[in-house]
Formats: C-alpha cells, sequence, structure tokens
C-alpha cells in the first residue's frame, strides 16, 4: 500500500500560528489605550495581573460577568461591518456589572473562527477596546481560536468576561421599598438581544441589509437597515458611576433578554413588583417598524426587546430629581417610568403600540 510521508504542518491544517502572533501585535495599541489604575500587566503574558489596592479599593468584593453578542453577530458577518459588535460586547457585560454596583475594571474576550485574518479580527478587537474605553475598563487579555471545520468561511463568535469591584457592603439592590420610583435610561435601540426575531422580521419584510433603513431618518446619506440595526449597546457605567457616588441609588436592572417584564423584578424584593406607565417615554421607531411588520401583542414587545428603555434605576422619591439631573448631565436621556408597588408583578397602564 503506498504511503505518502511528506510532512504535514498545523497550517496545512489550517490554524495559522504566524497569523495569531500578527494579530497579538497589530492590538497591542488598542489594548494599551484602555490602560487604567490597577493594571500591572497585560497582553502577551500567560495571565494579566491586576492591582486592587492600586486602584483605589480598601476593602474590595470582586464581581464578575460573563457574555456574547448573540445572533446580532450574523448581522454583522453578513454586511461585514464588524467594528461595533465589540462594543455591543462589552456593553453587555459592564452594564450588568453595574447592576450589582461595582466599577468594572477589567475585559478579556474570547474570538473564535474557522479561518484567521488579522485585518477581519483586529477591526472587531478595536472595538472591544473602544467600548473598554467608554466604561473605563482595562482590555487586559483574551484568546484568539483558529478553529477549521468548526466555523464556515467568514463566520466568528465571541465572548466577553468582565471583573468589577465594589467597596464591602456596597452591593446592590438595597432597601427597595413601597414607593420608590423607577427612572428609565433610554437605549441606543434593540442593543443585543431579540436578534433571532429581528432577523426573522427583516426575511419577512422582503428588505436586505443594504436596503435604505425603513425607520431611520431619511436624509442624504442615511443609514442602510444593517447599519442601523448594528447600532452599538450603549454602555451606561461612567453615568451611573457618578450616581453611586453621589448616593440615592437603590438597585439597577439591566434590560436585555427577557424586557422590562422579566429584568425588573429581577432587582425587586420578595412580594414586591411595580407599575410602569407605558405613556412616560415614546417607543423608539425600530420597535414600532418591527412590531409593524411581525404583528407584535405589546406583551410579547415588553418581554422580548428593550422598548426604548436600557437600563432602570431604583431610586428614593426624594432624590428623583437630583438623580435624574446627574444623569442627564452625563449625556444620558432619563424617563420616570413608574414606581414599586406591594405585590409581585409588573402591571402596565397606559399603551406603547
Amino acid at each position: 500500500m503506498p504511503c505518502d510521508d511528506k510532512s504535514i504542518t498545523y497550517a496545512d491544517a489550517g490554524v495559522d500560528i504566524d497569523a495569531g502572533n500578527a494579530l497579538v501585535e497589530r492590538i497591542k495599541p488598542a489594548a494599551r489605550k484602555t490602560k487604567r489604575s490597577g493594571v500591572l500587566s497585560g497582553l502577551g503574558g500567560f495571565g494579566a495581573l491586576f492591582d486592587l489596592k492600586d486602584a483605589g479599593f480598601k476593602d474590595p468584593i470582586l464581581v464578575s460577568a460573563t457574555d456574547g453578542v448573540g445572533t446580532k453577530l450574523k448581522i454583522a458577518i453578513d454586511t461585514g461591518h464588524v467594528d461595533t459588535v465589540g462594543v455591543d460586547l462589552v456593553a453587555m457585560c459592564v452594564n450588568d456589572l453595574i447592576c450589582q454596583g461595582a466599577e468594572p475594571l477589567f475585559f478579556l474576550d474570547y474570538f473564535a473562527t474557522g479561518r484567521l485574518s488579522v485585518d477581519h479580527a483586529s477591526t472587531v478587537v478595536e472595538g472591544i477596546a473602544e467600548g473598554c474605553l467608554q466604561a473605563n475598563c482595562a482590555l487586559i487579555g483574551g484568546e484568539t481560536a483558529e478553529m477549521p471545520g468548526m466555523y464556515a468561511d467568514g463566520d466568528f463568535d465571541l465572548a466577553g468576561f468582565a471583573v468589577g469591584a465594589m467597596e464591602r457592603g456596597q452591593d446592590l439592590p438595597k432597601h427597595i421599598g413601597e414607593g420608590d420610583v423607577l427612572l428609565g435610561m433610554a437605549s441606543n435601540g434593540v442593543h443585543s438581544n431579540g436578534y433571532s426575531l429581528v432577523r426573522k422580521v427583516v426575511e419577512k419584510s422582503g428588505l436586505n441589509w443594504q436596503d435604505q433603513s425603513p425607520f431611520g431618518t431619511k436624509t442624504l446619506g442615511s443609514k442602510t437597515l444593517g447599519e442601523e440595526l448594528l447600532t452599538p449597546t450603549r454602555i451606561y457605567v461612567k453615568s451611573i458611576i457618578s450616581a453611586l457616588k453621589k448616593g440615592g441609588v437603590k438597585g439597577l436592572a439591566h434590560i436585555t433578554g427577557g424586557g422590562l417584564t422579566e429584568n425588573i423584578p429581577r432587582v425587586l424584593p420578595e412580594n414586591f413588583g411595580a407599575e410602569i406607565d407605558l405613556n412616560s417615554w415614546d417607543l423608539p421607531p425600530v420597535f414600532k417598524w418591527l412590531s409593524s411588520i411581525a404583528h407584535l401583542e405589546q406583551d410579547e414587545l415588553l418581554k422580548t426587546f428593550n422598548a426604548g428603555i436600557g437600563l432602570v434605576v431604583v431610586v428614593e422619591k426624594s432624590q428623583v430629581s437630583e438623580i435624574k439631573s446627574l444623569l442627564e448631565e452625563h449625556g444620558e436621556t432619563v424617563y420616570e417610568i413608574g414606581h414599586v408597588t406591594k405585590g409581585a408583578g409588573i402591571t402596565y397602564k397606559g399603551a406603547l403600540l
């Protein structure tokens, strides 16, 4: 039986170690821009070091969060616009951290693909670095996995892991009671949840990603449908950290999968609920369009999407004006959307649709 004794390399198997090394060198400048107090070492080693004392903590409690971007990645892949999904990745993790009362400190990413393109991957990681800058969070390490046979050509996946800290005793939620007010902070759009339904709705509409957005502003140079739906998740870290330092915040809910209906109860004490006035803010155009094409019932909309509210802040009634003004000074759009009630569950009044 003939024997082929030609040497087979790792590159022959589809893994390019040189490309991986080139990617690390390419992204080092972006990672360096995210350096903050506490970072002792970053990319290149077997692990990254962080000094909590140097970051200003005296008796810290560590808080961690991990997440991904979901099927929003598919739109990025199909359109070739991969520069902002890294912001989404960071946002999904750091917005969760602040809901516990923690300040995000450092971030690690996992990028997996079938065939590594240095240009493509560096664009994605530079987006991650931009998200870290917005959150004052250091991009301190990560992993690039080239896995031929696992992913189709051009496909990739992202996951992220963030670590934050808070001083002992400052964890949230805390002391929430009847009559406390819910402040809703405006979202940037769909953020990073519900995209399996979004993609199905776009398919039903007959539109392509390159078509002009049916819900955006119709002006010269207006965005395509794909570009509108890739608007990155808003990062609320800096404004919320300011509010936490001011005092008066009792709880925070990141409005992700499950919408307002399922995420607000996560911060409420047992046997407490909330009444929300749906007339207190306007439903953004993207959700009106999705609802009209899919014939969504209001209940389905409110438990699938953020419906225009990306983060909910629970505050004592006497401090509403002060906290609202502070958040607005940091560039947030804030609505008084409801209050805490006795009795479990979320009650809605008014209508979004």
